[in-house]
């Protein structure tokens, strides 16, 4: 029942921005930030950023609201292979207010279902998003 519950569309010009992100040629650090517009009840573009590492996105981000980031991380594996995994991090920070809790619970599986998105993870405080962190969770995906 809750897949199906859609709170937020999401916007379409956002849709093709996350498309065509997804194949970048680019080979830095990326991300697109989002947020919701409660007047819409759409999920928006808010920011984009070329070169950024996972320290100075965190600085990016509210301390208390939450926010989706679709991050394009340079990824050197053990045997020195590099991949650039498209990560999906919804940042839901604690003290943030319910209602806007609920919008955006409510709008993430509609915004990873369009955007094809499968790297996707969760933080509850804007400073756990680190270079270690990133690297741990993407240890899963080797």
């Amino acid at each position: 029942m809750s897949e199906s519950l859609v709170v937020c569309n999401v916007d379409e010009d956002l849709v093709k921005k996350l498309k065509s992100f997804r194949f970048r040629k680019e080979t830095t650090n990326a991300a697109i930030i989002m947020k919701i517009d409660k007047e819409k009840q759409q999920v928006v573009l808010e920011e984009e950023y070329e070169d950024i590492s996972p320290e100075d996105l965190q600085d990016e981000l509210p301390e208390r609201q939450p926010r989706f980031i679709v991050y394009s991380y340079k990824y050197v594996h053990d045997d020195n292979r590099v991949s650039y995994p498209l990560c999906f991090i919804f940042s839901s920070p604690v003290g943030c207010k319910p209602e806007q809790q609920m919008m955006y619970a409510g709008s993430k599986n509609e915004l990873v279902k369009k955007g094809e998105l499968t790297k996707v993870f969760e933080i509850r405080n804007t400073e756990d998003l680190t270079e270690e962190w990133l690297r741990d969770k993407l240890g899963f995906f080797r």
